[in-house]
């Protein structure tokens, strides 16, 4: 449970289950991460830790030394054989996923195998697991990603989704985006949003006093994401410095890990553009949402979003959000009454952007608007009540 939007979305979903009218029982491949503390063991079954998955993502070392030869051998072997041909501009490569996934599957320990569940969700890539490796009456998939920005192994990513009952889409253009690729499971999608606890939010965003800008005239903005292409954060220099040359007064702060290579791309940008001091890297937050509440407007500069978990928390802490225009922009901000929509091309953004923070009379229309209005959808989770009872 590492920190990321899908595993707040799984959180938030976790918060939300009613004990009293089900029985979930919850299977994380280790347990580690800085949301374990936060999983609601008052409310659902934490299941052990198996050897064989918890050396899917650990060191082949480690992998050898405790006995795991076969998954060693599975994700080395995946490795080889992925398809390696050329990437299409744009995209994302996601095709490894799968071919471990397959390639380490044989060794993998079945999961509570006493047991037939009425509904498996996989609420994570890879989705192959729950067909081989859980006893269910019914299966689920949840997608999380924009299927039109990735680049995957359809022939062997079809072959499971043509087996699972159910797949869940977090926005209906995320929906629109997957079929497109996998046009087979079209009957079988189910629109349920990310399930954000709005009041484990705000409660978690009053644990801690944080002042990002002691002198009120900067403006201070906030981006939370991992370092990876999706979140395109090596542009952020590059936009500051254009918005200060249009004469707005910012500091640009990052709370993030990942890509340690994009993560120095950020800060070799942050000297070349000359915002060495007002582009700041936090690094991991274990609790980004006092962070949230203290800074002025939350900027999400995407290349590409499922529907992002971060500028919802904002949402429901009441801060304006700017997000670049990309292709589920609009199934989540309202342009003008939520947030506002910025252009993806840097100029421009940057135009728009210094636009906004320069009007603030629109700022604190989105914020009054956002305190009006409730972001917290909890209710959602009785789209999985009926999926069980289907």
């Amino acid at each position: 449970m590492e920190l990321g939007g899908a595993e707040s979305a799984l959180l938030g979903l976790l918060q939300s289950i009613d004990s009293e009218r089900v029985d979930v029982d919850v299977f994380l491949y280790d347990h580690r991460g800085e949301l374990m503390p936060y999983i609601p063991t008052d409310r659902v079954r934490l299941l052990p830790v198996q050897k064989s998955w918890q050396m899917i993502e650990r060191p082949l070392v480690e992998c050898v030394k405790v006995g795991q030869l076969g998954i060693a051998l599975g994700r080395l072997w995946a490795k080889w054989t992925v398809d390696k041909s050329p990437l299409p501009a744009g995209k994302d490569d996601m095709r490894i996923f799968s071919r471990v996934a397959e390639c380490v599957e044989p060794f993998l320990s079945a999961i509570n195998p006493d047991v037939e569940y009425d509904l498996a969700i996989s609420f994570m890539m890879p989705h192959n697991y729950v067909l081989s490796k859980v006893k269910a009456k019914k299966t689920l998939g949840w997608i999380h990603t924009d299927y039109s920005h990735v680049y995957v192994d359809v022939r062997r990513e079809t072959k499971v989704w043509a087996n699972l009952d159910y797949v869940v889409s977090i926005s209906e253009d995320v929906g629109e985006k997957f079929v497109e690729v996998f046009p087979l499971v079209r009957n079988r999608i189910v629109p349920i949003e990310n399930i954000l606890n709005a009041g484990f939010i705000r409660r978690r965003a009053e644990e801690e006093n944080v002042c990002l800008c002691a002198d009120t005239s900067v403006i201070s903005l906030l981006t939370i994401g991992r370092f990876s292409y999706p979140k395109r954060m090596e542009d952020i220099p590059a936009i500051c410095s254009r918005v200060r040359k249009k004469g707005v007064s910012v500091r640009w702060f990052i709370i993030g890990y990942g890509n340690k290579d994009i993560e120095q791309v950020v800060r070799e940008n942050a000297v070349a553009e000359n915002v060495a001091d007002d582009v700041v890297l936090l690094g991991k937050k274990s609790n980004p949402y006092p962070y949230i509440k203290a800074c002025d407007v939350y900027v999400q500069p995407s290349r590409y979003e499922g529907k992002s978990v971060a500028v919802r928390e904002a949402q429901i802490l009441g801060k304006p959000c700017a997000v670049t225009n990309y292709p589920t922009a609009a199934s989540q901000i309202q342009d003008g009454f939520d947030g506002v929509i910025l252009p993806m091309e840097l100029e421009q953004c940057a135009e728009a952007l210094s636009e906004f923070l320069m009007d603030r009379s629109k700022r604190q229309s989105i914020s009054e608007f956002l305190r009006t209005h409730e972001y917290g959808n909890e209710n959602e989770v009785e789209k999985i009540y009926q999926l069980v009872k289907a």
